[in-house]
């Protein structure tokens, strides 16, 4: 379990910082493309009622151009229709449309441009669409295009992504933490294996296979001649010299050899016995 901890953590922490970063800027991106449909929606309005327009602005029907308006915000998207004439005065308005959204003055929209303006029911957007016909211009169509349903998609996108990141989490998580396991377990059978002393020879002797514990193994191997080494200088040192003991040595070690046996010294060992010295050789053993 800690193992695992070990990688998830740092995966939940990278894809946290990830969703914090990304979620906003794709909100970002996704409003922009929202007003950049809603401009091109306005302008293709405004062009196709432009005829019309001129034609019931010329002839100062009051009442066939508030039909009309009427008419044109039928569409759900379509909040409320205005007219602005060139003097900068609200000729012509539906009745939703707001009070707030002038025709003169610093805040008004000129025409060819567009501002999102906020209200208490919600976001709107507003498009000045000037209305030019019969030789003259007549002044600005005004276009209230409500955004409430862009923020409802904004707020969906947001959860999507949120939900996305956390699937991608998930997945990311139990592969992860699979992959680890079985490398875990794979890991800690070579070394039993080695510290049993099995397959030792075949990674020492082939480097293609098992690279991961070839180090090991190598160190293993180091430190099983190391413990032979002292192993047998310490039998060396503690080893009672007699002829059956050479005798021995001769037979297990180097049987089949040819061996010279060469001495600095006499064939006996002596050894202190309390006050007396005791010699050992293959003469027997005797006081002296």
């Amino acid at each position: 379990m800690r193992l695992s901890l070990r990688f998830l953590l740092p995966l939940a922490l990278v894809l946290a910082v990830l969703a914090y970063a990304v979620i906003p800027l794709v909100d970002t991106l996704t409003l922009k493309w929202f007003v950049r449909d809603l401009e091109m929606r306005s302008e293709l309005i405004g062009r196709t009622v432009e005829a019309p327009l001129v034609d019931l602005l010329a002839a100062e029907s009051k009442t066939k151009l508030h039909n009309y308006f009427n008419r044109i915000i039928q569409d759900e998207r379509l909040f409320a229709v205005g007219f602005c004439s060139r003097e900068g005065r609200l000729v012509y308005k539906t009745l939703t449309y707001p009070d707030s959204i002038s025709c003169d003055g610093a805040d008004t929209v000129v025409a060819g441009k567009t501002a999102l303006l906020p209200f208490p029911q919600g976001t709107v957007h507003v498009s000045a669409i000037g209305i030019e016909g019969n030789g003259r211009a007549w002044g600005r169509l005004m276009l209230v295009q409500d955004m409430s349903w862009a923020e409802r998609r904004s707020s969906d996108t947001k959860w999507y992504l949120f939900y996305l990141f956390a699937i991608i989490g998930v997945v990311i998580s139990l592969v992860t933490v699979l992959v680890a396991h079985l490398s875990w377990r794979g890991w800690v059978t070579g070394v039993r294996a080695l510290l049993r002393g099995k397959g030792l020879a075949t990674l020492i002797g082939d480097q293609r296979h098992g690279a991961d514990l070839l180090p090991v193994a190598q160190d293993l191997r180091s430190l099983i001649h190391d413990l032979e080494a002292d192993k047998r200088l310490r039998d060396e040192h503690q080893m009672s010299w007699t002829p059956a003991t050479l005798k021995a040595i001769l037979h297990d070690h180097l049987a089949g050899d040819e061996v010279l046996i060469v001495s600095n010294r006499e064939p006996y060992v002596h050894n202190w016995n309390g006050q007396d010295i005791e010699v050992q050789g293959d003469r027997g053993s005797g006081r002296g």
